[in-house]
């Protein structure tokens, strides 16, 4: 809901906005525009850095939990491990964020995510570590992450600034996923010659990056509203906000279903790995970092994109065609053909999230952004962990093969609820 006096977000990314010269923004400004600012390029390259440690330790995570117990229920209840604190703490983050100082907020979590792993990689070079010790240090990096993640997030704004706002989320993509293709498939080569424990102990090297880019920033000090304000009522103005904004509420209510169960499929990919390609880690690694590929891909589309209704357009075709990758790869028996699902899940799914979460956020003031995106946070991810536990249950009686096809049926059933609500998406009710 933008202040009277403040930019209008809505204005940069109609569909018939032009420059004062008469020239499309589309075309006066190329996809990497966000890249002009000193501060967003510093972030974007160390946050590059360190992601790439955070999924080469996922990746390694999982083969160490399945190494340890054999058992896809357990790598349901690691993720649920993680996810949780979300559902706990999610909500209250997002006061914290909009009364304290970003930056230094979000140097704090990348330090103690570090210590973390470091943690894990001490644990597993002395031969000490169970899997009891990867749930808990699961759960206390989804505690920390809780704060970190809408953090990250509102904290684009004071990089860019609205007009580049879009662009940077479409990037922010394209960093992540870039980092998803590079990590697993480094952790798959690391696990087989140097073993698990590097994986971590790497991460956690990794995470120097984003600590130094973010000290290196020149950001100017940002007015913080509403300090004197109990929590309790800044956070019933936060609720009530996504409430009477329906089209957000309509695009949370979406993400908490896809993201929350029909995605969970992945939590399955280490035991397709094993058990039904008949592969190693080096073959769960490939898996992960082709859907990354694919993310990579899907974002590159994003990042041209500014207006609404092109981004709308992507959040529909990326739900159909994340859901058809899904399905297919759930009955394939050919490692090329599950290649090819994750490249093609991998670029519907980066089109769904970025393009919602760049609806999101286009049409909420500054005031409000951590509330928001922490809400926003905890539909698309809180609902994970019952999302997890539910397929390692599905996983367990059920097999591998009708647990993934049944996650596809869930989100192309998601896209069809979405062609219901198409005019309301991507429409400001500020």
């Amino acid at each position: 809901m933008p202040e009277p006096d403040s930019p209008s977000v809505a204005e940069t990314v109609e569909a018939d906005q032009l420059q004062p010269s008469g020239e499309p923004l589309s075309v006066r400004i190329g996809a990497f525009r966000a890249l002009r600012h000193r501060n967003y390029r510093l972030y974007f390259f160390g946050q590059l850095v360190s992601l790439a440690g955070t999924w080469m330790q996922s990746a390694a995570q999982a083969w160490l939990v399945l190494k340890l117990t054999n058992s896809s229920m357990m790598l349901g209840v690691v993720s649920f491990a993680q996810f949780t604190p979300i559902l706990l703490v999610g909500l209250f983050a997002g006061v914290l964020i909009d009364r304290v100082d970003r930056r230094r907020l979000i140097i704090t979590t990348q330090f103690m995510l570090m210590m973390s792993a470091f943690t894990l990689a001490a644990l597993t070079w002395t031969g000490a570590v169970r899997v009891e010790h990867v749930i808990m240090l699961a759960a206390f990096n989804g505690a920390i992450g809780s704060f970190d993640m809408p953090g990250r997030q509102s904290f684009v704004v004071e990089m860019v600034g609205y007009e580049d706002l879009a662009n940077a989320i479409a990037l922010n993509s394209m960093m992540f996923n870039s980092a998803r293709m590079l990590g697993p498939a480094a952790a798959g080569l690391l696990i087989a010659y140097l073993g698990i424990g590097t994986c971590f102990f790497l991460n956690g090297v990794s995470f120097l990056a984003v600590i130094w880019s973010l000290f290196q920033m020149e950001i100017p000090a940002r007015v913080i509203t509403g300090v004197g304000t109990r929590m309790f009522q800044q956070l019933r103005e936060g609720l009530a906000y996504v409430w009477t904004n329906r089209a957000i509420f309509h695009q949370m209510a979406l993400a908490a279903v896809t993201n929350g169960f029909g995605y969970q499929y992945l939590v399955l990919v280490p035991i397709f790995a094993r058990n039904v390609l008949h592969g190693d880690a080096r073959t769960y690694g490939f898996l992960v970092a082709i859907q990354g590929l694919g993310s990579v891909l899907g974002a590159a589309t994003l990042a041209s994109r500014t207006t609404t209704r092109g981004i709308r357009n992507n959040l529909i075709g990326g739900l159909f065609i994340s859901a058809i990758g899904i399905i297919v790869f759930g009955l394939s028996r050919w490692m090329l053909l599950s290649m090819l699902a994750q490249l093609v899940i991998g670029a519907g799914l980066t089109n769904f999230r970025a393009s919602n979460n760049t609806l999101v956020q286009l049409f909420v003031s500054d005031d409000l952004r951590g509330r928001v995106m922490s809400t926003y946070q905890l539909a698309a991810v809180g609902m994970t962990p019952l999302g997890a536990l539910e397929v390692g249950y599905m996983g367990t009686r059920l097999g591998p093969v009708p647990a993934v096809v049944l996650c596809g049926a869930i989100t192309m059933v998601s896209g069809l609820v979405l062609l219901t609500r198409l005019k309301s998406v991507g429409k400001s009710e500020s």
